[in-house]
């Protein structure tokens, strides 16, 4: 393991989330909760590496989710859209090089993220409003989506949940 990312690990205590596996760390769930219980807005950091291996299975969530670039190296996101294309986001800190420092992703579409090949590990975050909730995470199996999008099965089946649950665990990240 590379000694940035084993730093990296070390400053920000990261998790792996459930379901998908990425390395991340919950910063900011506010106090003022919507009727459904649910936090009016959440942030967390995360990180994508290949060592330990930490990417972003495809998965959609019920609120537009706005993600930040802090550091490391590019990272893609991949929006797979209703009419069958998908979406390549490059994020990363060099605007110059055709790089995203900011993106919103659009509630309800699946998305997936992985770090770009060479690279050591890119810290990122994620903030939501309203906040996220495990309630409202999917996960999408390769069977599921490969019948959307099958002009896309390569990266589907390296990027989805497969053999497991695709639902958070009951309770995890609603309060």
């Amino acid at each position: 393991m590379h000694p940035d990312v084993v730093a990296m690990i070390n400053h920000y205590k990261f998790d792996q989330l459930p379901v998908e596996g990425t390395l991340y760390k919950s910063t900011y769930r506010s106090s003022l909760k919507l009727a459904d219980g649910s936090p009016a807005g959440t942030a967390m950091i995360g990180m994508y590496s290949n060592s330990p291996l930490s990417v972003s299975c495809f998965h959609k969530l019920q609120s537009d989710e706005v993600w930040h670039v802090y550091a490391g190296d590019p990272f893609l996101l991949l929006l797979l859209v209703e009419d069958g294309s998908m979406r390549k986001i490059l994020m990363g800190n060099q605007p110059e090089k055709g790089q995203s420092v900011q993106y919103t992703v659009p509630a309800n579409t699946w998305q997936a993220g992985y770090l770009v090949e060479g690279g050591r590990f890119a810290l990122f975050g994620c903030t939501m409003a309203p906040g996220f909730c495990g309630k409202n995470f999917l996960a999408g199996t390769a069977n599921e989506l490969i019948a959307l999008y099958p002009e896309h099965q390569e990266i589907i089946k390296k990027l989805s949940v497969n053999g497991h649950e695709t639902n958070m665990p009951t309770g995890f990240a609603d309060g």
